[in-house]
C-alpha cells in the first residue's frame, strides 16, 4: 500500500516504514503527526482511490525523527554597469519523519 500525499507545497509517495525530509511540521521527536493532505492511495489488492483534490477519510500517521535544516542557499542579484550587489543567505528548516501507517476510513459505507 502506498500513497501520494502533499506537505509544505510539495507531493511525496509515501509507504509505511518510509523516512523522509519534509517542510518544517510541528513535533518534537518522537510525537506522531497526522498529515491528511492524501492526493491519491493505492491498496494492497490494486484497487486506486483518487480523490478531487483530496481522498476524504484517509490520512498517513508519522513520527517525528528531527527537526533538521536545510543547505545554505546563497541568493546572488547583480545588475551590469550601475554597481547593484546584493548577497543574501537562506536555510529552510526541515522535518524528517517516518511514515508509520496509512489510514482509510470507509466512507462508502457511511
Amino acid at each position: 500500500m502506498y500513497a501520494v500525499m502533499e506537505t509544505g507545497g510539495h507531493q511525496y509517495r509515501v509507504s509505511p516504514g518510509e523516512e523522509l525530509l519534509v517542510e518544517k511540521v510541528a513535533g518534537d521527536p518522537g510525537s506522531e503527526v497526522s498529515l491528511a493532505e492524501v492526493l491519491m492511495v493505492v491498496k494492497d489488492s490494486g484497487d486506486v482511490l483518487v480523490g478531487t483534490p483530496y481522498v476524504a477519510g484517509a490520512c498517513a500517521v508519522a513520527t517525528v525523527v528531527g527537526q533538521e535544516r536545510g543547505p545554505k542557499i546563497l541568493v546572488f542579484k547583480y545588475k551590469p554597469k550601475s554597481n547593484y550587489r546584493r548577497r543574501r543567505g537562506h536555510r529552510q528548516d526541515l522535518t524528517r519523519i517516518r511514515v508509520e501507517r496509512i489510514e482509510l476510513v470507509d466512507t462508502a459505507d457511511a
